[in-house]
């Protein structure tokens, strides 16, 4: 009886030190842990004060192979058995052992009143969050009071809450971002429900809409700046939300990483609304209780200043976005002038074959031609804004969907 030829024995999953095929690779070792931890530094100053480098608020927590591929072992066996096997989907309930890991950041500037209030809240409502106290130029003791109770501290010198929202973006690494005011006005509680909608349904932003449950939860002119501000941009970009200013938003990882962050203040919603609606990334909008400031807590946000740079920043968006249909409107305007100037020249030489008003008649020519210059640019400048929305979302893209893992050995 004649033996087998090793290529043969391992053609058919026989043999030594052969890969049985078409079955899946066995997993061994303890199951890691899905809850996340956060990295350490490990260096220190000469007077030993620890050294944090920048991009150091890194959440991590180990995930094995088959963590981060759950449907590699399915669609092999699939293949060995000549079934067809449907992966696992993508998006999971938050039950799942694959669930998320999930960072507050909150930014604080002189909150002390509040500032434990809202970690505690969070906490609950998210036990197995890292929560995030980015403190910007208090003048009270917020930061130790933040530290005190339980969150993760960073200081940004830096004043102006774009600045700091561009930090924490930069240092935190997760899947899902809650980022929430801390002035204790916004629903903690419905932060399950809103991280449970955006992992569940693939989102990149789910936008918590206030609702009043008091009287003086808006302040005097905040609520009519709040409608006149979501509707010029609802009129510019596209009406997707109700709220564009609520400082409640709950973001996937790609949408945070791929985000510039250029403005400094309180225009930083303004700046993140419209990217949305530009990258026409998937988004919704949930409705979640607002309530009233504690007694002696005042809002930084300056009714009339700030109302007037939101309005510059969604004008100065238009322009970089849309520059075809803004200097279109420039030169329709100044085309408008031009013969409101011109026409009456034109019936005078018309009727009499002379111009007797040659300042009118030149400065109507010089609008005409200063529109057509308006419309070409922005045709130009068009072609060059589809190129840059063509990198962003490439670059939205290429940002993976989890954060990066420990893996075992």
């Amino acid at each position: 009886m004649s033996q087998a030829s090793p290529r043969a024995s391992a053609a058919t999953g026989h043999g030594d030190g052969s890969r049985t095929r078409g079955r899946a690779p066995a997993l061994s070792g303890p199951a890691p842990e899905p809850f996340p931890a956060l990295a350490r530094p490990r260096a220190a100053f000469c007077d030993g004060r620890p050294h944090r480098p920048a991009g150091d608020v890194t959440i991590m927590a180990p995930v094995s192979d088959h963590r981060r591929h759950p449907d590699r072992g399915t669609r092999r066996a699939g293949q060995a058995s000549g079934r067809v096997v449907q992966p696992q989907t993508v998006g999971v309930q938050l039950a799942n052992s694959t669930r998320p890991i999930i960072a507050v950041l909150i930014p604080c500037r002189n909150e002390a009143l509040t500032v434990t209030q809202v970690v505690t809240d969070f906490r609950r409502a998210l036990p197995d969050a890292v929560i995030f106290v980015y403190d910007n130029c208090s003048t009270d003791n917020t930061y130790d009071l933040a530290v005190a109770a339980g969150a993760v501290a960073r200081r940004e010198p830096t004043p102006g809450k774009g600045n700091v929202v561009r930090r924490m973006f930069a240092d935190v690494e997760a899947d899902v971002y809650v980022m929430v005011d801390g002035d204790a006005t916004y629903e903690a509680a419905a932060a399950p429900a809103l991280v449970d909608k955006l992992w569940s349904e693939n989102l990149d932003m789910v936008n918590g809409s206030r609702v009043e449950t008091g009287a003086n939860a808006y302040r005097a002119g905040h609520r009519f700046g709040n409608r006149m501000l979501t509707g010029t941009v609802a009129y510019l970009f596209g009406r997707q939300f109700d709220d564009m200013l609520s400082g409640y938003r709950i973001m996937s990882r790609r949408f945070v990483k791929s985000f510039p962050a250029l403005s400094s203040g309180f225009e930083i919603e303004t700046e993140l609304t419209v990217h949305a609606l530009e990258l026409r990334v998937p988004i919704a909008e949930v409705k979640t209780r607002y309530g009233e400031r504690p007694e002696g807590s005042t809002s930084k946000l300056s009714t009339y200043r700030d109302g007037v740079r939101i309005l510059v920043t969604i004008l100065r968006l238009f322009k970089d976005e849309k520059p075809a249909e803004f200097f279109s409107a420039a030169g329709a305007l100044m085309a408008v002038a031009s013969l409101l100037f011109g026409i009456p020249v034109i019936a005078e030489f018309t009727r009499t074959g002379l111009v007797p008003r040659l300042p009118t008649a030149v400065l109507a020519t010089g609008l005409m031609i200063s529109a057509l210059l308006l419309i070409i640019c922005g045709i130009i400048l068009q072609t060059v804004t589809r190129g840059r929305l063509e990198l962003k979302r490439l670059h939205y893209l290429s940002v993976p969907i989890r954060a990066p893992r420990h893996t075992e050995d």
